[in-house]
């Protein structure tokens, strides 16, 4: 599956970071975790560090699918305002998943403060109105966030020109979001996996996998075959090819990035990531060096050979609304990119087992703008699942909510 085009940030940064063998050999383990990209590696990190043998199998080279074009802006906000989600399931559940988003953007911190040089950084989050007929939507959405305690604060369109130099009309500053190298972070989460006894295999390709009652038996390309205990199918956008159940619809989103910028120049943007109320939205945020990645103006559909023909006017386009919004911020941009990108109807991932295929076959399908926090939350989630335990997130985030 062709994920992206052009030239991603984080692979050109970073370089192939790490290494490892093809799998040649039959070989037996407690679980599989398909898919070396970040959602892989914050799951087998948290199931190798709690006592499971894990094995990551990627057909790539690691973390070189769509983690390598991620923008990784890590908020509790998901792209379903909390008002939409509470009509589709309950306050309760709609407070769940945001709360639930808040506590994986700090759990993130701490790990990334484990691993060590992986570009985090906390930010604060600011969404502004794109027109003035989205003022009363996020007034109504501000309102129920302040209800439930969430720290967030109300900018009229005067402390939004005072503040941050933006002509709208109104907005939310969130006090809670952070920033992240995503392809670094894979890529270091999973050699530290390799470095205490887990196996690490990158270039191998899943044929078939065969559940039954006792373990499951995955087949690789080229005929090797793995025992195990339990399958977590973390691949991607490719992993919805594994399911009959179409869960998603994919996307082509665009994105640059660009030369390091003064911080006297960017202003409160050097703390601040940036979103706006329309669809699909304009967003931004900086790295630790300065640039300023820039992304949005999504495609409803995803052909490659289009997405890689239209990299370079997208690039333009997004550029001529930043310099709109910010007329005085001296762009320059370096490297521009496109990607595949998924979205679920509700916004909501999915983590768990699928009919299709038994409790022994788990999905993570962190879809959506909140992927990396998705994952850190799907890691606990499924990890309870393999251990017998309940989560609080099973049933908003399983499959049965499709139905």
């Amino acid at each position: 599956m062709d994920l992206k085009s052009g030239y991603p940030f984080w692979a050109i940064k970073n370089g192939l970071m790490c290494e490892f063998p093809q799998l040649k050999a039959d070989i037996d383990c407690d679980v599989v975790v398909v898919g070396g990209g970040i959602t892989g590696a914050l799951i087998a990190d948290e199931l190798g560090k709690n006592g499971l043998e894990v094995v990551v199998v990627e057909q790539r080279d690691i973390g070189w699918g769509s983690s390598a074009a991620s923008t990784a802006l890590l908020q509790y906000e998901i792209d379903t305002h909390m008002v939409d989600l509470a009509s589709m399931y309950g306050e309760a559940n709609a407070v769940l998943a945001y709360r639930s988003c808040a506590e994986a953007i700090t759990d993130l911190r701490d790990l990334s403060q484990e691993v060590g040089d992986v570009d985090f950084d906390m930010q604060e989050s600011l969404y502004y109105a794109s027109a003035p007929t989205d003022e009363a939507t996020l007034r109504e959405e501000y309102q129920l966030r302040i209800k439930h305690e969430f720290d967030a604060q109300w900018l009229d369109s005067d402390h939004l020109q005072e503040q941050f130099g933006i002509k709208a009309p109104c907005g939310i500053l969130t006090k809670l979001a952070a920033r992240i190298d995503p392809y670094r972070m894979a890529s270091k989460l999973l050699l530290r996996l390799a470095e205490r006894g887990g196996r690490v295999f990158d270039r191998t390709v899943i044929h078939t996998i065969e559940p039954s009652d006792q373990d499951v038996t995955l087949c690789t390309q080229e005929g090797f075959r793995i025992k195990t205990q339990q399958v977590v199918m973390a691949a991607g956008y490719a992993s919805q090819r594994w399911l009959r159940q179409p869960v998603a619809t994919n996307r082509s989103s665009y994105a640059f990035i660009t030369d390091p910028l003064e911080k006297s120049d960017l202003g409160k943007l050097a703390s601040t990531m940036v979103w706006e109320s329309a669809r699909p939205y304009l967003y931004m945020r900086t790295t630790g060096n300065g640039r300023l990645l820039v992304g949005g103006d999504d495609d409803d559909v995803d052909i490659p050979a289009r997405r890689d023909k239209r990299v370079g006017s997208k690039a333009k386009g997004l550029c001529r609304k930043v310099k709109k919004l910010f007329p005085d911020l001296p762009l320059r941009p370096a490297f521009s990119w496109g990607g595949t990108f998924a979205e679920t109807r509700d916004g909501l991932p999915f983590f768990g087992p699928h009919p299709q295929y038994g409790p022994r076959v788990q999905f993570a399908l962190a879809y959506g703008g909140n992927g990396i926090s998705y994952s850190m939350l799907g890691a606990g989630l499924l990890r309870a699942n393999i251990e017998g335990r309940p989560h609080p997130l099973a049933e908003l985030f399983g499959f049965s909510r499709a139905g």
